[in-house]
């Protein structure tokens, strides 16, 4: 997956992804962060990319940004050993 930063500042950071299922995970993810403001992503059409912005207080946009990757990664690799118990 491509990610380019467009903006960053401390509280604020908008970053282009060519891939709306993360965008929107991590959306609900970081809706879950108190320190996150507002989040959210667009597609203005199908062959563009995603425009995907986080706004925080108290904690810097980079860092939510991190942790809620983190915490999906955590809970992919929980799906992807409950499949392996699964397919045995």
């Amino acid at each position: 997956m491509e990610l380019k930063v467009l903006k960053e500042e401390k509280d604020n950071i908008i970053i282009e992804m060519n891939n709306q299922t993360i965008a929107e995970l991590l959306r609900v993810y970081l809706n879950k962060d108190d320190a996150v403001e507002t989040t959210g992503w667009k597609r203005a059409h199908p062959e563009n990319p995603v425009v995907f912005e986080i706004r925080t207080k108290g904690k810097s946009a980079k860092k939510a940004l991190e942790d809620a990757a983190s915490k999906v990664e955590k809970e992919l690799g929980k799906v992807l050993d409950d499949f392996k118990k699964i397919v045995k």
